[in-house]
């Protein structure tokens, strides 16, 4: 694997961890897709460093677990006119 690819999937998954932020909030705040940075942090870091990786699996993990309630408040705020 390269070496800019090494940095940018420890990148993505400490900026996860730090944060708990998506996959989508990571790809906009370094500006690549959040293809990019889902096949960083699941394929690429499993690879480079399996301690990383395992903790954002469960970052992961949890935002999948709620990713049901996220879509009802933004529907909640959209029809509240917030």
């Amino acid at each position: 694997m390269w070496e800019y690819m090494e940095r940018r999937a420890r990148r993505n998954a400490e900026y996860i961890l730090e944060t708990g932020c998506t996959v989508r909030a990571c790809a906009a705040h370094f500006g690549v897709s959040k293809s990019t940075v889902f096949k960083d942090v699941t394929d690429r870091l499993e690879e480079i460093d399996a301690d990383l990786h395992a903790g954002v699996r469960k970052v992961l993990e949890k935002n999948l677990a709620e990713r049901h309630i996220r879509g009802g408040d933004a529907t909640r705020r959209k029809f509240k006119g917030e």
